[in-house]
């Protein structure tokens, strides 16, 4: 179990390889719109979808199949990819601020999760916003989990299901989590939860963090929350932020972050949270990582990785 103690967050236990990459990130600062807004939701989104302004390569597995799940006003695509003998479910939502992000575009972590866990990867394409505001991602996160406890037995013979994401996925994951105790009586197995965003609010971190460092900016979180959400809704209900909810009985939890993350409050926080409500919850600090570490080249996103496949079969056994 990691310590925490002040040299995590003062900068002395940097590594050289986290200095150089988040130098990277923060200069990709000067790319960015000075304020976030809607209307740059579908050209952020395009340039990410294809791999250009600034995003990497995209790498798609010839492994992966996708399904269409009923939802009660249409369908959800989702990205699967299975080991051949798996022992459970990882279900998946990917980040991107709500409106950015797609099922497929981290098929190289999901092969290596489903190979090295032994697990049937299962990644929702939900809908983004601001066209679909909440709770159109949350309603389309519940409907592929109902129809895992309901199907997943019969399709991969297996019943066990550990739920993970990043950033807003990892928010996803949370409410989706939430909504399945509370209103069908599902425990997962397990959670993995990486740099989320759990109070819509903002901490007092996400308050401060500014506008001079690595994205997500303070700007960037409140244009982002208030085009999911809307700008009138309570910010601190636990319909919208996790951060507020009863968390009695909840599976046990991984959460991953670095100290460079306007979101690095919401983890320590939400790891607390977990277990003054009496459940199992690990907790790794990595510093001078920034957000989405977990996708750039650094010793820190390998170890991430490492911890979230021996996290997830620890739950599945």
């Amino acid at each position: 179990m990691q310590a925490l103690t002040s040299s995590l967050f003062d900068g002395s236990e940097v590594a050289e390889d986290t200095l150089a990459m988040a130098a990277g990130a923060k200069a990709r600062l000067t790319t960015l719109p000075p304020l976030w807004t809607p209307d740059h939701a579908k050209p952020i989104r395009d340039a990410r979808n294809t791999g250009v302004g600034g995003f990497p390569t995209i790498i798609r597995s010839e492994r992966a199949e996708t399904l269409h799940i009923e939802r009660s006003d249409g369908e959800v695509p989702v990205r699967v990819i299975a080991a051949p003998a798996p022992k459970g479910i990882y279900l998946h939502f990917h980040g991107g601020g709500w409106f950015m992000g797609a099922a497929d575009l981290q098929d190289p972590m999901l092969v290596r999760y489903a190979d090295e866990a032994n697990v049937v990867c299962v990644s929702v394409d939900y809908r983004l916003a601001p066209e679909h505001p909440f709770p159109a991602a949350l309603d389309d996160g519940v409907a592929v989990a109902k129809w895992l406890v309901d199907n997943a037995v019969d399709k991969w013979g297996v019943d066990r299901i550990v739920v993970g994401g990043d950033s807003s996925g990892a928010h996803l994951a949370a409410l989706t989590l939430i909504e399945m105790r509370d209103a069908f009586d599902v425990r997962f197995s397990g959670a993995h939860f990486v740099y989320g965003f759990f109070d819509l609010a903002l901490t007092p971190w996400a308050q401060q963090f500014g506008d001079a460092r690595s994205t997500p900016r303070t700007t960037d979180l409140h244009g982002f929350v208030d085009a999911f959400i809307g700008p009138d809704r309570d910010r601190r209900s636990p319909d919208v932020s996790p951060f507020y909810a009863d968390l009695a009985g909840a599976c046990p939890a991984l959460f991953l972050v670095g100290t460079e993350d306007a979101l690095l409050e919401d983890s320590l926080f939400m790891h607390m949270r977990w277990l003054a409500a009496g459940s199992p919850s690990e907790l790794r600090v990595y510093p001078g990582a920034p957000h989405n570490f977990v996708a750039m080249p650094c010793r820190a996103a390998a170890d991430a990785h490492e911890r979230a496949i021996a996290f997830i079969k620890k739950c599945l056994t």
